[in-house]
């Protein structure tokens, strides 16, 4: 057995997974078919990002409101795909770039990648939404494997 395999942990609560390894969140699947009956936040506080779903009833209003500026020192960069179209194959990678394991994720489905190494294997024709903290400095932020 690939002992970088043996030492990724999953917690599937519903329709989410938590991938662990070596004790840490590295990603978060939220499946499309998840839909909370109360706001529901997949992210702790203490992550740099914070992911989750809001509901409201019909009817009510979001108050007008602007967010007041908010110091923050972010280390790393955590990205949130939302599959819009298509299916794709998620890969994570260990530090030593070992494959931990990978997941088959398909149109919205939410991916949520905490510091993990990771590649994409496109099955389909595939539209991703990306958000992750900005802005993007090119390619010298990443390293390929």
């Amino acid at each position: 057995m690939n002992t970088a395999l043996a030492s990724v942990s999953i917690k599937s609560l519903e329709q989410s997974e938590t991938i662990l390894h070596q004790g840490k969140v590295v990603c978060m699947i939220v499946r499309a078919e998840l839909t909370p009956s109360e706001t529901t936040f997949y992210t702790p506080d203490h992550f740099n990002i914070q992911v989750g779903k809001i509901v409201y009833p019909a009817g009510s209003e979001i108050p007008r409101h602007v967010h007041r500026p908010v110091i923050r020192h972010v280390t790393g960069t955590a990205e949130v795909l939302i599959v819009q179209k298509g299916r794709m194959i998620v890969e994570l990678y260990g530090d030593g770039h070992e494959l931990l394991c990978s997941r088959h994720v398909g149109a919205g489905d939410v991916v949520i990648l905490l510091g993990v190494g990771h590649g994409f294997r496109l099955l389909e024709d595939t539209v991703l939404v990306e958000v992750k903290q900005g802005p993007y400095f090119g390619p010298q932020e990443k390293e390929q494997f």
